[in-house]
């Protein structure tokens, strides 16, 4: 049975309905009155839907300029049988075995590094937003809504933990990663670098190409109806307390994480321009167009050409050095996990061990719930470029972690073999997707050992019957993807959720049931920050500022929301998978 009683969000909600799976025709509804009807059946369905997107979305209002945002409607639940049927009762039979949340690209930027590129926005949306000054006040009402919510909407189990998918930092920066600790961990935060007085970055350039916020100057965002809102760069620098998570939390490493601006080797040309006094805030056109492509595909290039343009002077502002900006190694991001400033709920080290740090390995294993199994990996690949890989020695210790906790598994040829010493339910964290982990270029740390794609590590899960999903983010979008459909048993979910940097700033709560017929239920629903939806231009309070992230996301003239929004079959579901056996 239900470990709380179900309660009903529309009244007059009969069983069946409520039992009744939600078709989509084209991911749209037919009417209003169709999708309140697929609302109330999903509420009824749930053991509460406040503070989710099942209770309801921001949506934009107006149809042109800048527009503000507003409640809309929720997302009801969609239920995806394509690798098992959805029987009939299963929510009377149901038990959960497991509650938790993804975060995932927080991006926690320090707006004033010597070594950005917002000049780029042109040609590629992330080296640029508007919103980007609020990120770690925007990541502190995430971390206020998780606090708040306690328990999974459709099994009412308290959450187990969150786990951050990577690119939790943005420049790879030491005081990015302080930032990023002290959100999940609480604690006093000033999201500054250099002169804590005073903004130090392209939003008060002068520049028309940047949002020029606290000015009456019309750059090109005033153009497109952004608002002039006096003290809000001041404002977004300003020191306040962040709550910290009230449950344990888990890190897994980005290409943000482990990389010079996430796409860079580490060649030893930057490390001084990012503590420097120099910060580029323009270039002329040809030069733009030779460094993205340079960015694209010769990073070694990317970072001579940008040392060459910080030293030519032009469009060279000085700012205030800072040693804090320094880029870590990925021994010092996992280090700085295990400093007892961040411990916070817990565990000590966020899955990163002492052992783990000094091999520079941090991939691990982590108890979610009984008899579930969480799988850290690194796709991380320090030759360069955002995508990623695996590395042989990595994919062999998966493949012997998979073993260990497996009854059976498959071999190559479809044969069954027995002999693991268990048999949980695992479910594999990493920040690359099946699609982005191309990256097959020799990684520093080991030169000589071969990488391995997505196809290849998706084959290796499928041969796994107790491995249920694969949680991941990087590419900023919501995408639910179903593997191995031939064979029920060998099937499992890639759950790929959007950033809370980019609009729409979601997380997931994912919840594990049995459902007492031979089936599984992971229940997926999204949620946004705690701030509300209304703003106000004349507010500088810590409510109003994260209202204005997810507002300012919305509008960031070179984002596309639409698209990272994904469709109804990747937001709040019921994913159906056969129950492995012994």
């Amino acid at each position: 049975m239900r470990a709380m009683t179900r309660r009903s969000f529309v009244g007059g909600v009969s069983a069946t309905a409520a039992g009744a799976a939600l078709s989509l025709a084209g991911g749209t509804f037919a009417s209003a009155a169709e999708r309140d009807r697929a609302l109330a059946a999903t509420a009824a369905r749930a053991v509460r839907v406040e503070g989710t997107t099942l209770e309801q979305v921001a949506t934009p209002t107006g149809t042109t300029g800048y527009r503000r945002l507003a409640a809309g409607p929720g997302w009801p639940l969609v239920v995806r049988a394509e690798l098992a049927a959805a029987q009939p009762g299963r929510d009377d039979r149901r038990t959960a075995l497991a509650g938790f949340v993804q975060f995932t690209d927080l991006h926690l930027v320090d707006t004033e590094s010597p070594v950005r590129f917002e000049y780029l926005a042109r040609f590629n949306d992330s080296a640029h937003r508007p919103q980007e000054t609020l990120t770690t006040r925007g990541a502190s009402s995430l971390v206020e809504r998780v606090n708040a919510l306690a328990a999974g909407p459709h099994t009412g189990k308290a959450f187990n933990l969150v786990m951050t998918t990577g690119d939790n930092t943005d420049n790879h920066e030491h005081i990015e990663l302080d930032w990023y600790l002290t959100v999940m961990s609480g604690g006093r935060l000033t999201p500054s670098s250099g002169d804590p007085t005073r903004y130090e970055g392209v939003q008060d350039s002068g520049s028309s190409a940047f949002w020029n916020p606290e000015t009456s100057f019309r750059d090109d965002y005033k153009a497109k109806g952004f608002p002039q809102l006096p003290g809000f760069l001041n404002a977004s620098g300003r020191s306040f307390d962040a709550p910290g998570l009230q449950v344990p939390w888990y890190s897994t490493v980005g290409n943000h994480d482990d990389s010079l601006e996430g796409s860079l080797p580490d060649l030893g040309l930057l490390g001084a321009l990012y503590a420097g006094d120099r910060k580029l805030e323009g270039c002329n056109d040809a030069d733009a167009a030779k460094l993205m492509e340079a960015l694209r595909r010769d990073p070694a290039g990317a970072a001579l050409l940008l040392g060459r343009l910080l030293a030519d002077g032009s469009a060279v502002r000085r700012i205030t050095p800072d040693e804090r900006r320094r880029p870590f190694t990925l021994k010092e991001f996992g280090k700085a996990h295990l400093d007892p400033a961040y411990t916070g709920p817990g565990p000590v080290g966020h899955g990163f061990t002492a052992d783990a740090v000094g091999s520079g390995k941090l991939y691990y294993t982590f108890r979610i719930a009984n008899g579930v199994l969480g799988i850290s990996l690194d796709t991380t690949n320090q030759a360069g470029f955002a995508d990623g890989s695996l590395g042989t020695a990595q994919l062999r210790w998966l493949e012997q972690t998979l073993q260990a906790h497996s009854g059976h598994w498959y071999d190559g040829d479809g044969r069954t073999v027995r002999g693991g010493q268990g048999n949980d339910l695992i479910v594999l964290f990493s920040h690359h997707t099946s699609t982005t982990m191309g990256n097959l270029l020799p990684d520093p740390r080991n030169v000589f050992e071969k990488r391995h794609d997505g196809n290849e590590l998706v084959s290796l899960l499928t041969r796994y019957p107790n491995v249920v999903a694969w949680v991941n983010g990087h590419t900023h979008e919501n995408r639910i993807t179903a593997h191995g459909h031939a064979v029920p048993e060998r099937a499992f979910w890639e759950i790929n959720t959007a950033s809370h940097v980019d609009f729409p700033q979601h997380a997931r709560i994912i919840e594990i049931a049995d459902n007492g017929d031979g089936t599984l239920s992971l229940f997926t629903t999204l949620i946004e920050s705690a701030a509300p939806y209304a703003t106000d231009f004349n507010d500088t309070s810590d409510a109003n500022l994260a209202a204005l992230y997810r507002e300012l996301s919305y509008n960031d003239p070179y984002a596309t929301p639409a698209q990272k929004l994904g469709s109804p079959v990747d937001h709040n579901t019921e994913l159906l998978l056969t129950k492995p056996t012994g």
